[in-house]
């Protein structure tokens, strides 16, 4: 499993939000986002980009902080 630090969410639909633009991406499985830990765990088979995954929750209105 994969992590990425999430700042800015602060409610559930915030949480939904990421989870969407997350799930967008192509190759990303099994991704929980957790609103107490602001972090996103998820498995990353296909190896997406780092830089992909931060700009698709960056592009939801979040900051990527790992």
């Amino acid at each position: 499993m994969e992590k990425i630090k999430i700042q800015g969410m602060s409610c559930q639909h915030c949480v939904m939000s990421v989870t969407k633009a997350m799930g967008a991406l192509t190759g990303i499985k099994s991704l929980k986002v957790d609103l107490v830990k602001g972090e996103a765990t998820f498995e990353n088979p296909q190896k997406v980009a780092r830089a992909s995954i931060r700009k698709a929750v960056e592009d939801a209105g979040y900051r990527v902080t790992d």
